[in-house]
């Protein structure tokens, strides 16, 4: 039976927008650019290391904890450098701050394959739009610089809800913005815990979107997985 669904709720990064390249080739470039030199694998690693770290430390950007997101991310941007050996500390707040306002923009990030068309398919199909997303307040001017920010109604970041997924908050005040019950919505996300199960937790219908060489989780019935953005619009109608 066809879903009577009223609210599409999506995740953005690596359901509808990637990163053009991974975070240690960017930011060495970057590095290069200012006279630094640091191997762009050693950096990936720092990265992840630093924002793990920080994550632990400061969860959701550091709100409640009396930390902008903005400094948040300066934060983690140059202890990875630090973790890498750059010692220029002067150098690193200059570069951290420019990195930071790298990704606002669209040159960082591309399109899923299908995001485009499936987004425009479902805003003619009529259905109420909105994003939820693990991100900081960064998201609406990213979704505007990739030309996806007119297809939402709303657009509901971690940041601004003060809670983040899998955290069930996030997904009530989406539905709440969006005014209507959960087994009238679908969410959908790449994440197993954060989006497709979460969501679920809540009453919501939940698509969970497996790119090439990630299996889905056992426990996904394979009318919920997605093996691209564009199978989205046969899984909801048939």
């Amino acid at each position: 039976a066809m879903l009577r669904l009223r609210l599409l709720t999506w995740d953005v990064k690596d359901t509808l927008l990637r990163l053009r390249l991974p975070v240690g080739q960017s930011y060495a470039a970057e590095a290069r650019a200012q006279g630094l030199r640091v191997r762009p694998e050693a950096l990936g690693r720092a990265f992840r290391e630093a924002y793990g770290a920080q994550s632990r430390r400061f969860p959701n950007y550091g709100r409640g904890q009396g930390l902008s997101s903005r400094q948040w991310w300066v934060d983690v941007v140059k202890q990875a450098f630090v973790l890498s050996g750059v010692q220029d500390g002067a150098a690193l707040t200059a570069l951290a701050e420019k990195l930071y306002r790298d990704y606002c923009s669209s040159h960082n990030w591309e399109l899923l394959p299908g995001a485009e068309e499936t987004l425009s398919q479902c805003r003619q199909r009529g259905f109420c739009m909105g994003v939820v997303s693990n991100f900081d307040n960064r998201l609406e001017n990213i979704l505007s610089q990739c030309s996806l920010r007119h297809h939402f109604e709303f657009v509901l970041t971690s940041e601004a809800a003060g809670v983040a997924k899998p955290d069930r908050r996030i997904f009530e005040e989406a539905l709440r913005l969006g005014g209507v019950p959960p087994e009238q919505a679908a969410h959908v996300g790449d994440d197993y815990s954060r989006d497709y199960r979460a969501a679920r937790a809540v009453g919501m219908h939940s698509f969970l979107l497996c790119t090439a060489g990630q299996g889905p989780e056992p426990e996904v019935p394979s009318e919920h997985v997605l093996p691209t953005l564009s199978h989205l619009l046969a899984r909801i109608e048939k």
